[in-house]
């Protein structure tokens, strides 16, 4: 018998997509209000590790519906759906590391830039959830793309400051050592954001190739 090669797409992996977006956005507004609200709302940090093991089950249902034929053929390259997936999993990995830091680390006190840090997280994370929403009607995704990458160079600015303030103020080298750590895992959940906007910057070029 000749094997059947389905022509169905499968749009439900949209849904995840999109499920990953709103569930990395809620991580993010968490890490901020935990952050602004230190060491009121620390609490919220295990919100954000059941936030951070919600989108790896999203993940691995993406991978699982790209390996499993029954489900249609995926809408998307599955090179691209495999890259989209592992880069929105890095960026709730990363909120979660640093809200996880917060406590291991025993802060007692925030700082401003990784507040600001936090706030440029959360309107990362609003133009990814934005744009994978656009992804399902091929609608024009420039907008969201474009203000990633601004928030991606706001956000090295802030780290580098952040850093430089921590040597500028004379702080204990402990502690220098500890919010470098933080930065970083701030500045790395915003890069994220950046990888997921190249991704679909390339998905965006492959499709008006097409027409």
């Amino acid at each position: 018998m000749r094997a059947f090669k389905t022509s169905r797409i499968d749009l439900a992996m949209f849904d995840l997509f999109e499920d990953s977006g709103r569930n990395l956005q809620q991580a993010s507004v968490m890490l901020h209000d935990m952050l602004t609200e230190f060491p009121d709302r620390s609490g919220l940090a295990r919100d954000i590790l059941l936030a951070e093991q919600q989108g790896d089950r999203i993940t691995h249902d993406i991978i699982h519906r790209l390996n499993d034929s029954r489900h249609g053929r995926p809408p998307l390259l599955e090179s691209d759906v495999y890259e989209l997936a592992r880069s929105l999993d890095d960026i709730v990995d990363y909120t979660e590391q640093a809200a996880d830091q917060l406590g291991l680390y025993g802060v007692e006190a925030t700082m401003e830039q990784a507040v600001a840090l936090s706030s440029v997280l959360v309107s990362s994370c609003e133009e990814v959830s934005h744009a994978l929403r656009a992804l399902r009607t091929s609608s024009d995704l420039s907008i969201h793309l474009v203000e990633i990458h601004r928030l991606e160079n706001e956000g090295d600015r802030l780290a580098r400051d952040g850093v430089a303030s921590l040597f500028i103020n004379g702080i204990d080298p402990m502690t220098v050592i500890r919010w470098k750590d933080i930065f970083e895992s701030l500045e790395q959940a915003i890069d994220a954001c950046e990888t997921v906007a190249h991704i679909l910057e390339g998905i965006t070029l492959r499709r008006a190739r097409r027409g």
